[in-house]
Formats: C-alpha cells, sequence, structure tokens
C-alpha cells in the first residue's frame, strides 16, 4: 500500500509532501515507511516495523490521519480498499 499526499504552502515556495508505504517483508513481518520533504528537496524516511499486519495497518491509518489533520491532502493512493484507505 503507498499513499502520497501535499501541502500547498501559500507563498511561491515548494510543496510540502508526504508518503505513507507499508510493506510485507520475506518474513512474514511488516513494515511502515514514512517518508517526508519539501518537492524537489531534501527528505527524511522513516521506518517501523510489525509482526502483525492488523498493528501495520493501524499504524499506517495513523499515520494517513495524523497527515490530514495537518492539512496534507491525498494525491496519489495505490493498493488500498478505499480512496482513503481502510
Amino acid at each position: 500500500m503507498r499513499l502520497y499526499l501535499q501541502a500547498m504552502p501559500a507563498t511561491t515556495e515548494a510543496p510540502r509532501y508526504v508518503q505513507i508505504a507499508l510493506e510485507q517483508d520475506l518474513l512474514g513481518g511488516w513494515t511502515l515507511y514514512r517518508e517526508t520533504g519539501v518537492q524537489g528537496g531534501k527528505a527524511t524516511l522513516k521506518r517501523e516495523q510489525f509482526l502483525e499486519r492488523d498493528d501495520a495497518l493501524a499504524a499506517f491509518q495513523k499515520a494517513r490521519d495524523a497527515q490530514i489533520k495537518r492539512g496534507f491532502r491525498v494525491m496519489f493512493s495505490q493498493g488500498l480498499d478505499g480512496p482513503y484507505g481502510s
């Protein structure tokens, strides 16, 4: 699953973005990736491991909801059940 969110600044600065991805690893665990940055600039990548899919999905949804609350808008979603995930 992957979700790309963007916040448009009020000035002529480049927009900020957040990309959240959830992937299953080869051993059956789950990895949540959170990438944040300014479009065309430096980015920060954080990674979190989960043993259970339900825990990983809950963390994905919590990260998504936190960014939407901060004013980010969903620009692209892939592999989600609904437009913004379950």
